[in-house]
């Protein structure tokens, strides 16, 4: 079982990217489960979203603890809590900003990437220059760099569950899956 934690803000698309992505495991024949965890729901409140991927039924139900792989869809996050808390050893963190991945401190056991993902969704012209959202194109890089689907499924599930300019959606996650 492949488990993955989301760390994101309110608006930013947290949740969306967390279920686009199981959709598109969904679509290749996995077992998914995709789920968030709020706490004030307001814009701009952090949020996390969870999601197991496996290839047998999942039934457990629990929030994940230890997962395999973190991604980061608000770079701000990464000095306000511990990302990494419960990170499995050589898992990756994937995060949206404009950094190289040697510039985060984090510990040589985890592997760390970094994808511009907020130029790419304003490129795209995905929410406002003030609030871009960045949902599809870190899951085009979360693809590319785990390998958890073919993109063509993530497109799909896109096409299929993101009604708001869904190209646009689509350009976003395959400009940030080839810059990955």
């Amino acid at each position: 079982m492949i488990e993955i934690r989301f760390h994101g803000r309110g608006g930013q698309g947290t949740v969306v990217a967390s279920k686009v992505l199981a959709d598109a495991a969904a679509k290749e024949g996995s077992f998914v489960q995709a789920y968030p965890e709020f706490g004030v729901e307001r814009r701009g409140a952090p949020v996390f979203a969870f999601i197991r991927i496996d290839d047998k039924p999942i039934y457990d139900k629990s929030r994940i603890y230890a997962p395999d792989h973190v991604v980061v869809v608000d770079p701000t996050l990464v000095e306000a809590i511990d990302v990494t808390d419960g990170l499995k050893d050589g898992g990756w963190i994937i995060i949206n900003s404009d950094r190289k991945p040697a510039e985060f401190k984090f510990p040589s056991k985890f592997k760390v990437a970094a994808i511009n993902a907020t130029e790419i969704a304003v490129r795209n012209k995905l929410g406002t220059l003030a609030a871009p959202i960045v949902n599809t194109a870190i899951v085009g890089a979360v693809v590319k760099i785990i390998g958890l689907t073919k993109l063509e499924s993530l497109v799909a599930a896109i096409r299929e569950g993101i009604p708001i300019k869904p190209e646009e959606n689509i350009q976003a996650a395959k400009e940030a899956f080839e810059k990955a």
